[in-house]
């Protein structure tokens, strides 16, 4: 076994038992006012997970293919992307794993413009997003069409890492932060819900930080 594969299977092996044994969670809620929500510690760092590949995506080589329930299927390479309506978003994001960071500066694409440009059909009621390393996972098209989700490309003003999901990421700052797949390479409008890798694996389908919905 490659040390990636290795390094991937322990990472899900723990986070399976943790969602067994509902490990960090304290039963607690709390509305979004509330800043930090239950169970959250606060970091100035931002802490990098994946599942072991951290895949080198150059912007010339970037594709993001939309399908499935949509008018206008497309597929956006970073010319493209570049064309379309600057967006900058200010938000905190939260991590299942127990920490927080606050006032995170994203520019890129906003979620809405992308939504104008592919118009979804009546039927589709979710969407399931897949990234270059084989990660998934799933929202509701209510959840994604959000007006503070963005398609980053940058964070703090500088072109996102390799690290941290560059070229582009999702962001979805209202759910935990599994929810924002790295290195977005797909998104798929669907009528039914399929969930994705965490989801399949114990964790939450929707994942509300201040409802603590760490785990199903």
């Amino acid at each position: 076994m490659d040390e990636p594969e290795g390094t991937r299977r322990k990472l899900v092996e723990t986070k399976q038992r943790w969602a067994r044994e509902g490990r960090l969670l304290t039963g607690q809620a709390a509305p979004p006012e509330q800043r930090l929500p239950p169970g959250q510690r606060l970091v100035t760092d931002w802490p990098v997970l994946d599942l072991g590949i951290q895949p080198e995506i150059r912007r010339e080589d970037f594709r993001l293919s939309v399908d499935g329930l949509v008018e206008r299927p497309i597929t956006l390479d970073w010319t493209w992307l570049s064309e379309l309506d600057p967006a900058s978003r200010l938000n905190d994001i939260h991590c299942v794993t127990q920490w927080s960071r606050f006032n995170n500066r994203w520019d890129g694409v906003a979620v809405e413009t992308l939504l104008d440009l592919v118009r979804p059909k009546s039927q589709a009621g979710f969407v399931s997003l897949g990234a270059s390393d084989g990660y998934t996972t799933n929202l509701t098209l209510e959840d994604f069409a959000r007006s503070d989700n963005i398609l980053a490309h940058s964070w703090e003003g500088a072109p996102l890492t390799r690290q941290h999901g560059g070229p582009v990421r999702l962001v979805v700052p209202h759910l935990y932060f599994w929810k924002s797949p790295k290195w977005l390479k797909r998104i798929t409008f669907l009528a039914q819900n399929e969930p994705g890798f965490w989801e399949e694996r114990g964790y939450h389908d929707r994942g509300d930080p201040w409802m603590e919905e760490r785990y199903g």
